[in-house]
C-alpha cells in the first residue's frame, strides 16, 4: 500500500488557467475533468469549470485543484486548499476516514462516486478540510 498527500487548490473559475501556469513553471501533465464530464453539472453555466484537475512533473511534483462550485462557500485565501490524501485500496482510505472523522464535520460521506471507487471530505476538529479518495482512471500517468 501507498498514500501520498497532495495539495489540492482552490479556485472559482481559474482551476483551468492556474493548472495551465502550474504546468508551465513544473513541467509535466495537466488531467482535467469538467464538472460535465464526470456527470455532474448543477449550475450548467459551470458545466466546463474543472471539478478535478492536476499537474504531475517528472520532479515528482503532484498539485491538484478544482472550482468552488457557486453554491458553495469560498473566499480566495481562507479556503484556498485542502489536503487531498488518495490512496490504492477501499480499505486504507477507509481507515484513514474513520480516524481523521472523529470530531469533524462530514462535508461528503466517504462513499462511491462517478469519479472514483471511494471520495469523501471532512473539515476536522483543526479546520482542515481533508480529501480522501482512492485513485481512479482519471489519475494522469
Amino acid at each position: 500500500m501507498s498514500v501520498r498527500a497532495v495539495t489540492h487548490l482552490n479556485f472559482r473559475g481559474d482551476a483551468r488557467e492556474a493548472l495551465t501556469f502550474y504546468q508551465s513553471v513544473f513541467g509535466g501533465d495537466v488531467a482535467l475533468v469538467t464538472y460535465r464530464d464526470a456527470g455532474n453539472v448543477q449550475d450548467p453555466s459551470a458545466a466546463e469549470q474543472v471539478m478535478w484537475g492536476q499537474v504531475s512533473a517528472d520532479s515528482g511534483l503532484c498539485v491538484m485543484a478544482y472550482d468552488v462550485p457557486a453554491h458553495l462557500p469560498w473566499s480566495q485565501g481562507e479556503n484556498a486548499f485542502f489536503v487531498s490524501v488518495r490512496g490504492e485500496t477501499a480499505e486504507e482510505i477507509t481507515a484513514y476516514w474513520k480516524k481523521l472523522s472523529e470530531d469533524a464535520t462530514v462535508v461528503q460521506p466517504l462513499e462511491a462516486a462517478r469519479w472514483a471507487p471511494l471520495y469523501g471530505m471532512l473539515r476536522d476538529r483543526f479546520g482542515v478540510t481533508w480529501v480522501l479518495d482512492v485513485v481512479s482512471g482519471y489519475d494522469a500517468p
